[in-house]
C-alpha cells in the first residue's frame, strides 16, 4: 500500500463542529437576542459539509485572508492545500446590520436553528474575479446563477461555527451517513483499502463496470457517494435516482459496497472541484478517488490538462486517484472496455445517463447490454411514457398575439380527449386569483410569471396537463421554469411570435397607444424589452392564421410526442 493510501485510510483527523447538549442550550438561548441569516439550499450542503467534518479542516466559512489565497493559489492562509473557497453570501442589506465581532443565528428556510456563527471578516463579493480563471484552472465556482436566483449585491461574511443540529432530513436516513459513520463501517468491515466514487446520475451498466475495474486495480473495496444536494444535472431526481442505486447494490458482492449519500451542490467548477471531491472522499475515510472523463465536469481544461493539475496536487491531500479514460461497449467482445485499449475499427457502442433518460421519458426502449432490468423498471415508473406523464403548455408572446384565444381552444380540446385533469393558467385568471396584490411593475410581472410556472409544475408533476398563457418576457424566467417543469414531465414552449404591429392593430383597450404616450411605464414591446426565446418547441405567427389552426400546430405536436 503506498502511503498516500495509508494517510488516505486514516483520512486525517475530522473537525468536530456540533457542540455537547449543555452549550447547545446555551447557544439556544443566545440566538433568541441574535440577528439571523436564512440558509438557502445551496448554502445547506456546504452547511452540512462542515458540520459533518467532511469539509475538514475548515471550522467554519472562510475569511477574506483565506478565501483570497485559495483564489489565488489554492492554499489557506495557513498554507494547507485547499482548491475551491467555502463562503457564506448573503445580501448587501442585510450585512449593513452585521459587523465582525458579532455572532448571527444560522436557520433553515422553515426557521429551524441550526448553528451560531462568530463573525471574524465581512467583504463584499467581486463577482468577476470569482468567476473569473485562474491560469491552468478552471472556474471557482464562487456564483451560481443557477442556484441563487438572487441578484442584489451579496456580501462575504466569515467565522467559526457552533453547530446545534445537522440540517433536517427525512428521507433515507439509514443512507444519511457523516464522516464519521463511514469510517466506523470500514473498521467494523476490516476495510483497509476503499474507493471512493462519487456520481450525481443514474448509475447504469458502465459506471457498474467502471466500479469493478476500479475495485480490482486498487485491490480495494467501494464506497459509492450519489449526491443529493443541489444538483445542475438534468437527470431524474435523487428520489429516483436513490431508488435506482439501492436496486444496483444487490449486483455487486456481498459486502463489498458501502452506500452513502452526500449532501453536495455541483459547482461545475473542473479540476479545482475535482480536487474538493477528493478531500471528502478522503475524509470520508477513503483510500482511492475516481476520476472519469465521460462524466466529471472539467470546465474550462482539456482531459490531459485536468490530469496534469490532478496529479499534481494528489500528493497534498494525500489520496490516490484513479483516471479512468471513456468506457464503452465493445460490440464483438460483448463486454465495457476503455476506449483506449480497442483498435480504431473496432464496432463500439455510446449510450450516456442524457440518453438513457431521453429514452426513458419518450416511451422508447433502452437495450439490455446499457443498463439493468431493475434500474429501467424504477426509472419508469418514476418516468411512464409520455401518454401517462403530465405535461405543461406555455403560451408565451407579446399583449395581443393570441395566447390567450389559442389557450381556450387548447384547453376546449384537451376536456374533450378527457385522459387527463386540465387546468387552464392564463394570465388575466391568475391575476385576479393568484396574484391580485401584485403591481405591473417589472419585478412584479416576474413573479406572477413564476408563480404561474410554480402551479404548472405542481399539475405535471400530478400527471395532469396545465396550459399556460402569460406574456412571460424574459428568458431567463422561462428557462427555469422549463428546468422546474421538464424533471416531472414534458414542457412544450409555444412562442405565438404575432409581429408587435399586428398586436397594435388587435389592442382594444388601447394599452399600447397610452404605452407610447407615456401614460404606461414599462409596457413589454414598448420600453420594456420582450426576449425572444431561444428554442420554442413550437413557433406560431397568427396573423394569417386562425386561432383553430393555430391550436391545430399544436395538437399535432403532442400527438407526434406521444403525449396525446
Amino acid at each position: 500500500m503506498t502511503s498516500a493510501a495509508v494517510q488516505g485510510l486514516r483520512g486525517g483527523a475530522l473537525k468536530n463542529l456540533v457542540v455537547n447538549a449543555e452549550r447547545a442550550a446555551e447557544l439556544k438561548h443566545l440566538a433568541t437576542h441574535l440577528p439571523e441569516v436564512v440558509l438557502k439550499d445551496h448554502h445547506l450542503c456546504d452547511f452540512e459539509l462542515l458540520a459533518s467534518g467532511a469539509f475538514s479542516p475548515l471550522e467554519g466559512y472562510m475569511v477574506r485572508a483565506d478565501f483570497e489565497p485559495v483564489l489565488d493559489r489554492m492554499k489557506l492562509h495557513d498554507g494547507t492545500f485547499w482548491p475551491v473557497p467555502v463562503c457564506l453570501d448573503v445580501s448587501e442589506i442585510r450585512c449593513r446590520n452585521l459587523e465582525a465581532g458579532q455572532s448571527v443565528a444560522l436557520r433553515d428556510p422553515e426557521g429551524y436553528l441550526l448553528a451560531v456563527l462568530h463573525i471574524e471578516d465581512i467583504w463584499p463579493v467581486d463577482s468577476a474575479l470569482e468567476a473569473g480563471l485562474s491560469p491552468g484552472l478552471s472556474e471557482s465556482g464562487v456564483t451560481d446563477d443557477l442556484h441563487d436566483t438572487d441578484k442584489t449585491e451579496k456580501c462575504h461574511v466569515g467565522g467559526k461555527l457552533e453547530v446545534i443540529s445537522l440540517p433536517l432530513h427525512y428521507d433515507f436516513n439509514l443512507l444519511r451517513l457523516t464522516p464519521r459513520e463511514v469510517r466506523a463501517q470500514f473498521e467494523k468491515l476490516g476495510w483497509q483499502r476503499v474507493v471512493g466514487y462519487q456520481i450525481n446520475t443514474v448509475m447504469h451498466r458502465p459506471q457498474f463496470e467502471l466500479t469493478l475495474k476500479a475495485m480490482r486495480n486498487a485491490r480495494a473495496n467501494l464506497c459509492l457517494f450519489p449526491v443529493v444536494g443541489v444538483n445542475r444535472t438534468e437527470d431524474f431526481n435523487y428520489y429516483t435516482r436513490v431508488r435506482c442505486y439501492k436496486k444496483l447494490m444487490r449486483h455487486y458482492p456481498p459486502d463489498t459496497v458501502v452506500l452513502s449519500l452526500l449532501p453536495h451542490y455541483v459547482r461545475y467548477s473542473g479540476p479545482r472541484e475535482t480536487l474538493l471531491n477528493a478531500i471528502v472522499v478522503k475524509n470520508y475515510g477513503c483510500s482511492h478517488f475516481v476520476v472519469c472523463r465521460d462524466h466529471h465536469p472539467h470546465a474550462g481544461s482539456t482531459w490531459d490538462e485536468s490530469r496534469t493539475i490532478l496529479c499534481h496536487h494528489a500528493a497534498e491531500i494525500g489520496i490516490d486517484l484513479i483516471f479512468f479514460d471513456e468506457f464503452v461497449y465493445h460490440l464483438h467482445e460483448d463486454q465495457y472496455r476503455f476506449i483506449s485499449e480497442l483498435p480504431a475499427n473496432a464496432q463500439i457502442l455510446r449510450m450516456d445517463s442524457a440518453a438513457i433518460r431521453e429514452r426513458i421519458t419518450s416511451g422508447r426502449e433502452v437495450p439490455s447490454w446499457a443498463s439493468f432490468p431493475e434500474v429501467l423498471e424504477e426509472l419508469r415508473k418514476a418516468f411512464p411514457p409520455p401518454s401517462k406523464q403530465g405535461f405543461t403548455v406555455f403560451l408565451t408572446g407579446l399583449s395581443g398575439a393570441g395566447k390567450s384565444t389559442i389557450a381556450k381552444i387548447l384547453y376546449s380540446k384537451m376536456l374533450e380527449i378527457g385522459e387527463r385533469p386540465v387546468t387552464l393558467l392564463d394570465g388575466d385568471i391568475v391575476r385576479q386569483n393568484l396574484s391580485s396584490e401584485l403591481t405591473f411593475s417589472r419585478e412584479h410581472r416576474d413573479i406572477n410569471v413564476r408563480r404561474i410556472g410554480f402551479v404548472a409544475c405542481e399539475i405535471t408533476k400530478n400527471r395532469g396537463i396545465a396550459i399556460c398563457a402569460p406574456i412571460a418576457p424574459y428568458e431567463a424566467t422561462r428557462r427555469t421554469i422549463r428546468q422546474s417543469i421538464a424533471a416531472h414531465g414534458g414542457f412544450i414552449e409555444v412562442h405565438v411570435a404575432t409581429p408587435l404591429e399586428e398586436c397594435e392593430k388587435r389592442d382594444r383597450k388601447g394599452m399600447y397607444a397610452k404605452a407610447r404616450a407615456g401614460l404606461i411605464k414599462g409596457y413589454t414591446g414598448i420600453d420594456d424589452p420582450y426576449e425572444i426565446p431561444q428554442q420554442p418547441e413550437i413557433t406560431i405567427d397568427t396573423t394569417n392564421i386562425a386561432p383553430e389552426e393555430a391550436t391545430h400546430e399544436i395538437l399535432l405536436y403532442l400527438g407526434q410526442k406521444g403525449f396525446i
